[in-house]
């Protein structure tokens, strides 16, 4: 969406959380940090003369669009979701969906086994009531504590392949894989692997968020904007 934005020529400011050590280098002018809730962001929208916001956060960061959603009522600022479509079960997955993270900790086995938990690093701790299995962790940055007795974090930024995945899960002995249904096509060779390796997956359903506009493509985000999309993105 920034490289969209960019190429179009368009005035446009890109927001990160902050929660990555090294974030992405994108093609447009940049901030890092909260805003302080949902006042906090409509009052930087007003400061800033903000015409649109484009929401494209991850699918789970809820109290983010949440706060956009108010933010943009309050000032009457036009509001759109990025928002990757879902990933829907095929022939041959083992899905088993669940509505949060402390459902999909509950829904591991008894028995010691291996478990890929490819959730990130902010909700590790609903894992810790359940210490007899063996976590391998993907992470984005190196933890600096994990509150699980048995875990391995390794240290890699997506996209990732599917053999990149089936090699990971194949030397990790991996039996089952935890997910969020982050959607798009960056994620999702974890599935396609568990798949391939007839491995059972837990994957925890989308957070509920208020209703807006939505988009699956920068290029449907630019004809909102009123721009022409021909930018092939």
């Amino acid at each position: 969406m920034a490289r969209a934005l960019a190429e179009a020529g368009l005035a446009a400011l890109f927001s990160y959380a902050g929660r990555t050590a090294a974030p992405v280098a994108q093609p447009l002018p940049m901030r890092v940090g909260g805003f302080g809730g949902a006042e906090g962001l409509a009052a930087f929208l007003r400061a800033e003369g903000i015409s649109h916001v484009i929401d494209a956060t991850h699918p789970f960061a809820a109290q983010m669009s949440r706060n956009a959603t108010l933010a943009c009522a309050e000032t009457r600022t036009a509001l759109i979701a990025l928002e990757r479509a879902p990933w829907r079960a095929g022939p041959g997955d083992q899905w088993r969906h669940v509505h949060d993270i402390t459902a999909a900790a509950r829904a591991l086995p008894e028995a010691q086994t291996r478990v890929f938990l490819a959730i990130g690093r902010q909700h590790l701790q609903a894992f810790a009531d359940h210490p007899q299995h063996h976590y391998l962790l993907r992470l984005v940055d190196p933890p600096q504590a994990l509150p699980l007795p048995q875990a391995q974090a390794v240290i890699a930024r997506g996209p990732f392949t599917l053999q990149d995945d089936l090699a990971l899960m194949r030397d990790h002995g991996t039996r089952i894989v935890v997910a969020k249904n982050a959607g798009g096509e960056g994620a999702r060779a974890k599935l396609d692997a568990a798949r391939a390796l007839g491995l059972p997956v837990i994957l925890i359903d989308r957070p509920e968020i208020p209703d807006r506009p939505r988009a699956e493509t920068p290029a449907a985000v630019l004809r909102w904007l009123g721009h022409p999309a021909n930018l092939g993105v």
